[in-house]
């Protein structure tokens, strides 16, 4: 089955747009989206793909992208790239990643130019394990500004 994403080139969706598309996903797109903006100083960028992979939000900051979101209907995807070095320290973390996260990473072959993890998060705990691979990329801007912080 794949995933029925926002392919329509024009209009360009708005945030609401995007948050009434992932449906079901709702809670854990805010919840996400609510722990970029607190721990990482990047602007999202509304990006489209083109046809195969329609319209995201993408967090990137010098040129480097931390993480990119794909609307989906009733889910999303998350795309994260993670260097040789990343893999290493989050390797050493696999045990705090939800069962689903832990086995695509663990299953993601590591590449020259990183491990492409294209992740399908569907529940808190998914989310919270994605946080943890994205605090392994780059640190948050502040100490505690992980899920339990206010």
């Amino acid at each position: 089955m794949s995933a029925e994403r926002m392919l329509a080139p024009e209009p360009q969706p708005s945030d609401d747009d995007m948050a009434a598309w992932v449906g079901a996903s709702k809670p854990q797109w805010i919840d996400l989206r609510d722990y970029l903006a607190r721990s990482y100083d990047m602007e999202p960028e509304v990006n489209f793909g083109g046809q195969k992979y329609g319209w995201c939000i993408r967090y990137r900051k010098s040129g480097r992208t931390l993480v990119t979101l794909y609307p989906e209907r009733d889910a999303f995807t998350v795309l994260v790239v993670l260097g040789k070095a990343e893999v290493a320290k989050v390797e050493k973390l696999a045990a705090d990643l939800s069962p689903a996260i832990r086995d695509a990473f663990e299953n993601t072959e590591q590449l020259h130019d990183g491990r492409w993890l294209w992740l399908h998060p569907h529940d808190d705990a998914d989310v919270a394990s994605i946080e943890v691979m994205l605090a392994a990329k780059r640190c948050p801007k502040a100490a505690g500004a992980g899920r339990d912080s206010a």
